[in-house]
């Protein structure tokens, strides 16, 4: 019986198409869910660090300072927490591996000179939100400051009318 079962795979296999790939003869094809290396698109992203602080090996380093995003690519565990949790979708995740190399590098990533605008856009109109803000804090401050000097003084014009009246007084 068994015999019956060699002769049908064997037969099987001669006749349909081979299953492995002959990679180095052509190009290797990756699948959907393969996870090479992390990119990152620049134009996209505004340097949050969110990537950085849900990383578990620390390969990411975001410096607002210097304007940079660098990761080492032998650190990456491929785990695709910074992908999932960026909130400008500015990472993704290659389908190539990390190129082989005999030093453990770093990829540094600068801004490019247009979202360094886009930044300074957007500082400039938050501190424009903020100091419009606190204008209006203050404004509502002295408004309250006001109402309440108006009431103590009408309070104490209300005492003091209440001491002249001559009906008030006892002993006359």
């Amino acid at each position: 019986m068994s015999l019956v079962n060699f002769t049908k795979t064997e037969l099987k296999n001669l006749f349909s198409k081979p299953v492995t790939e002959k990679y180095p003869d052509g190009p290797a094809t990756y699948k959907d869910v393969t996870r090479g290396h992390i990119e990152n698109n620049m134009d996209a992203c505004v340097l949050c660090a969110v990537c950085q602080m849900r990383c578990p090996t620390g390969a990411i380093t975001v410096d607002r300072k210097k304007q940079t995003w660098s990761i080492r690519p032998f650190s990456c565990i491929q785990c695709r927490r910074c992908v999932d949790n960026c909130p400008k979708k500015s990472l993704s995740m290659a389908k190539e591996y990390t190129k082989p190399d005999v030093e453990k590098s770093q990829l540094d990533h600068e801004l490019s000179d247009r979202q360094k605008e886009v930044l300074a856009e957007q500082a400039r109109q938050a501190a424009e939100r903020a100091k419009a803000a606190m204008l209006a804090s203050k404004q509502k401050a002295a408004q309250a400051m006001e109402s309440a000097a108006r009431k103590t003084v009408e309070t104490a014009q209300k005492d003091g009318d209440a001491n002249n009246d001559p009906e008030s007084k006892d002993g006359e």
